[in-house]
């Protein structure tokens, strides 16, 4: 489908033409700043949530490294079996469902969850990367973990950890931790979304009722792989016997590669859109404005004409594989109700995904963070955000692919400001700007911050002008961080 943004004058085209008018100049970049060297507190004296954040921040954190190698020493399913066994294995004592892919996984989970939720099961829902807050990972029934808990958690796990050789890494960590709060807080289904990969991933190492992938594209190559085959059979990796494995739509060498995978480990294997009857189309009404309806039929569920929650066709397809989900779930004797489950499929929302941050001028943030979720938040905004001209605020981590990305911005953004993210693997924005116009030819600059970027756009854009920050969730949280401090300014003046 092209990418087609409505003028004022309600023309259609490919992209905006160049304002030189309000021409962006180059700005030179501040060195990045290096890790700060952390000590971490003793378990004994875990006694207040920062203490908690520090004693985590003295683990490996691979999120955060600029090199990690995707190794079973790395990577150790056993080492989380050693932790998960002292805290008296929790991740046996509530049901769940599995998540990987590499986009669409955030906004998969949420959905099934928000079903689940409102069928009356105590749901919790472990997701990551967190945007502002480490608790936005680990959520039962749509509350987030409390400050007390978390520590406490912490505190109780922390001994364990530093006596282990070798020792749980930070995701290791903040694993065993939701597991831990779910199996104390009675939870009945948990939603769990892997982090890098599948098969060596630290949630891996549950039995959940239903393992669900969602779109694989090209991300993390230099730990998953630089093909897709490649890359799938790592996801493909969460499959388990006799468990239901549902995925959408692939590229031909993925479809058949998670065939593989399912057939040599015994797991029943669907494609919504394929063995499970899904359709979607896209509309506009007076009510929602425009926004995608979705269908999914099967023996036992008849989800007719259902507004998808989330903007975009990729969230189309993500919601069909959410109700491949729940469609499953019933027949692994889990109770559902249709039409609560549709409530709850309505009440489904989740920050940092095509998120309005400010009105005046309008601002969006997208975690998009490679070229396949660029391109698919590029059409969502062509659909449902009319505008004149676009200034793309970007940054992204170097792992990526660059070139791909780079490649999608330019299909939408008549201007782009790149800045760096949050985290040691960032790239040099003036690197990123110098491929850019040397490839396309197109206007760019450089900030050293986003506040500073936030700035340049300001000066460039008139009311009927898009800003778009994208290409990290480091960055997108960066940038809710800024926005909720400068609501708070402005509620205390």
């Amino acid at each position: 489908m092209a990418i087609r943004e409505k003028t004022r004058h309600g023309q259609t085209h490919r992209g905006n033409p160049p304002h030189p008018h309000r021409e962006i100049h180059r700005a030179k970049t501040a060195p990045r700043a290096k890790s700060p060297e952390l000590t971490k507190p003793p378990a004994s004296g875990i006694n207040n949530f920062h203490k908690a954040l520090r004693f985590l921040s003295s683990l490996n954190d691979f999120e955060r490294l600029r090199i990690v190698r995707y190794t079973t020493q790395n990577f150790d399913l056993e080492r989380m079996r050693t932790l998960l066994k002292k805290l008296g294995n929790p991740q046996d004592k509530f049901r769940s469902v599995h998540v990987a892919g590499t986009k669409g996984k955030g906004s998969t989970c949420a959905m099934i969850a928000s079903m689940l939720q409102a069928c009356d099961h105590k749901t919790g829902l472990y997701t990551s990367p967190h945007l502002v807050d480490i608790r936005e990972r680990i959520v039962v029934n749509g509350h987030m973990i409390s400050h007390a808990d978390f520590t406490r958690l912490v505190r109780q796990i922390a001994p364990i950890v530093e006596r282990m050789k070798p020792t749980p890494t930070y995701f290791d960590v903040l694993t065993a931790i939701a597991f831990a709060y779910f199996a104390e807080q009675g939870v009945e289904i948990a939603v769990v979304e892997t982090g890098l990969g599948g098969r060596l991933d630290s949630t891996n190492v549950i039995k959940p009722e239903v393992t669900a992938i969602t779109s694989i594209s090209k991300d993390h190559m230099g730990q998953l792989g630089t093909t897709l085959d490649r890359i799938a059979e790592e996801k493909a990796g969460i499959f388990k016997p006799g468990i239901p494995a549902l995925t959408v739509l692939q590229p031909p060498e993925v479809e058949a590669t998670f065939k593989r995978i399912a057939e040599r480990v015994g797991a029943p294997f669907e494609i919504a859109g394929k063995n499970i009857e899904f359709s979607y189309r896209f509309e506009s009404s007076r009510m929602l404005g425009p926004h995608n309806r979705v269908c999914l039929t099967t023996p036992s569920s008849k989800f007719e004409h259902l507004a998808v929650p989330l903007m975009g066709e990729h969230q189309a397809i993500n919601c069909g594989l959410a109700l491949s989900v729940i469609d499953r779930l019933k027949a692994r004797g889990i109770t559902i109700n249709d039409a609560k489950a549709m409530e709850g499929l309505a009440r489904t929302s989740l920050p940092g995904r095509m998120e309005m941050v400010s009105t005046t001028p309008r601002i969006i943030v997208d975690g998009a963070h490679n070229a396949a979720s660029l391109d698919a938040m590029m059409r969502a905004i062509g659909q449902y955000i009319p505008y004149d001209s676009m200034v793309v605020i970007f940054g992204c981590c170097a792992d990526k692919d660059v070139p791909g990305m780079l490649e999608r911005i330019t299909s939408g953004a008549d201007k782009v400001i790149f800045t760096p993210v949050d985290n040691i693997r960032s790239s040099d924005p003036s690197e990123l700007a110098a491929r850019y116009v040397e490839l396309y030819g197109k206007m760019a600059q450089v900030a050293s911050t986003l506040e500073e970027a936030l700035g340049i756009a300001y000066r460039a854009v008139t009311k009927e002008d898009l800003i778009c920050i994208t290409g990290s969730f480091y960055l997108v949280g960066t940038a809710k961080k800024y926005f909720a401090a400068k609501a708070a300014a402005g509620m205390s003046s």
